[in-house]
């Protein structure tokens, strides 16, 4: 399939794309606050991988994934977007792979959710981060 912008669009539309504070992380965070999750870090550069949310303390870094960039296969079928697709999306996925492997070396514990599954089952998600973060926090930490 080829491009129907020219080059200079194109360049103009990829650079609204926001890396960060999109719909699916920013209602992910207001339902975190809301569940009285705290002490995240947001988009934090010095990780790899810059995790969306990241709980330095709990050593837990969580990535919100649109289906789209990040190939998942409902919303991206190799081969029907065009070559320049293919490499784009297969390098972001690679990139992934990368910072989770990279994170999990320095005992960092990866939850990635796909935006979707973040609009239609936000409980759901709030509540995987929630039993992460209570099985990464030192015993010493949890007051009860």
């Amino acid at each position: 399939m080829a491009d129907n912008l020219t080059p200079e669009q194109r360049s103009r539309t990829m650079s609204r794309i926001r890396r960060r504070d999109t719909k699916p992380e920013l209602l992910l965070r207001r339902a975190l606050w809301s569940a009285g999750f705290r002490g995240y870090r947001i988009d934090d550069r010095r990780l790899p991988g810059r995790p969306d949310l990241a709980w330095t303390r709990q050593r837990l870094a969580v990535f919100v994934d649109g289906k789209f960039w990040h190939g998942h296969p409902s919303a991206y079928k190799p081969g029907r977007h065009g070559h320049y697709w293919d490499e784009k999306v297969a390098r972001n996925v690679a990139r992934d792979r990368a910072a989770d492997d990279a994170l999990r070396e320095m005992g960092w514990t990866v939850v990635r959710l796909w935006d979707f599954e973040v609009r239609r089952d936000l409980a759901a998600c709030v509540a995987r981060i929630g039993a992460t973060l209570d099985a990464q926090t030192p015993s010493s930490v949890v007051s009860g």
